[in-house]
């Protein structure tokens, strides 16, 4: 279709061998007569239906697929292919091809990646190869500093630096489960208190990331709460017994599942785990098991954060107050000072207002 395919008019000797309108001699007409938008205006409908030869498409078989649930692409699509493929849908519709208004349900429109602040482009000298930086670190470590980098609808730009540091990310994650793998296993006690904290981490993760994917899509803080996790499991790594390690690398390989495919499967397999990743069901999080035991609350002076407290949920406020006035890094800035009010915000804040 379109300047990839002219179709069958190129076929058809009459209409392709006629004379030259200027000169009068031999002449050959021109068979690509649309543009490409006007293919990419309407073939994901005929995605749905491929080897009609009757019709474009059968009505019934779109009605099945469309309106599309989520169109994802750059800004430039924002105009051109996307206002057309509207244009196109209305007329089908009014031609009886279709029986919805809009082709597309919901867009998102994702950043852009540039390098060294420019668009990268072959002329500027700053593209990257995909297949040498897949050789050099794999394809998860550049999927993962892509999804890390920044928010999707931002403009990344890329740096070499960053993606090593996705790189040495995974390393750690590969040697924690690998070396652990025969031991969760094992049926190795441990200490109660580290595996409720690594657990409680864990749930909180799961959590987290099945909030990103259904209302933000910000992967970026997806992969921070795995980072934070995979640190924390470090630091307990001596303590955690064989019951919470299994527990642990189970889910841990199903969360970096959607990151880093190719690392998730295989570790998948180091756990004597069998099928591929992305068939396993999403791992579900225990609410209690996911609440904090203790608020974090800021403590503010002037509106100015200079501490935090940890303290029990639901702390009246008058204790608030007290361990708030004698945190050592919070008497520095209203000791000699008149403390005018304090607001409080129960499990959350405390803003000491002072003068002087």
């Amino acid at each position: 279709m379109g300047n990839a395919d002219p179709g069958e008019l190129a076929d058809v000797p009459e209409f392709v061998n006629v004379p030259c309108p200027k000169c009068g001699g031999a002449g050959r007409r021109e068979t690509d007569t649309m543009d490409t938008f006007v293919d990419s205006s309407w073939y994901f409908y005929r995605y749905c239906d491929a080897r009609n030869d009757k019709q474009p498409f059968d009505p019934a078989k779109t009605e099945y697929w469309f309106p599309i649930d989520q169109y994802i692409g750059g800004v430039e699509h924002a105009i051109l292919h996307l206002i057309y493929s509207r244009f196109f849908t209305k007329v089908m519709r009014d031609l009886g091809l279709a029986s919805h208004n809009e082709p597309i349900k919901r867009m998102f429109t994702q950043g852009m990646v540039t390098r060294d602040g420019a668009k990268m482009s072959k002329n500027k000298g700053n593209v990257v190869s995909a297949d040498g930086f897949a050789d050099k670190f794999g394809a998860d470590t550049a999927r993962l500093f892509a999804l890390f980098a920044v928010p999707p609808e931002k403009d990344m730009d890329w740096t070499d630096a960053g993606a090593e540091g996705m790189y040495r990310f995974l390393g750690r994650v590969f040697r924690f489960a690998t070396r652990n793998a025969e031991r969760a296993r094992s049926g190795a006690a441990g200490s109660p208190e580290s595996d409720q904290k690594a657990l409680r981490k864990l749930h909180q993760t799961i959590r987290k990331i099945s909030d990103d994917f259904e209302s933000r899509w910000h992967f970026n803080t997806s992969i921070s709460a795995i980072m934070e996790l995979v640190n924390l499991l470090y630091a307990e790594e001596s303590q955690l017994s064989a019951a919470a390690l299994a527990e642990i690398l189970e889910k841990l390989t199903l969360l970096l599942g959607p990151f880093a495919p190719y690392t998730a499967q295989e570790v998948w397999e180091e756990l004597g785990k069998s099928g591929p990743v992305f068939k396993q069901a999403w791992p579900a999080y225990d609410a209690e098991l996911a609440r904090e035991e203790e608020a974090e609350v800021v403590v503010q002076v002037n509106g100015k954060l200079r501490s935090r407290l940890r303290m029990a949920f639901g702390t009246p406020e008058d204790v608030l107050k007290q361990h708030a006035l004698a945190d050592p890094k919070v008497r520095a800035f209203v000791e000699g000072k008149e403390t005018v009010r304090i607001i409080v915000v129960p499990d959350k804040l405390v803003n000491i207002v002072v003068k002087g």
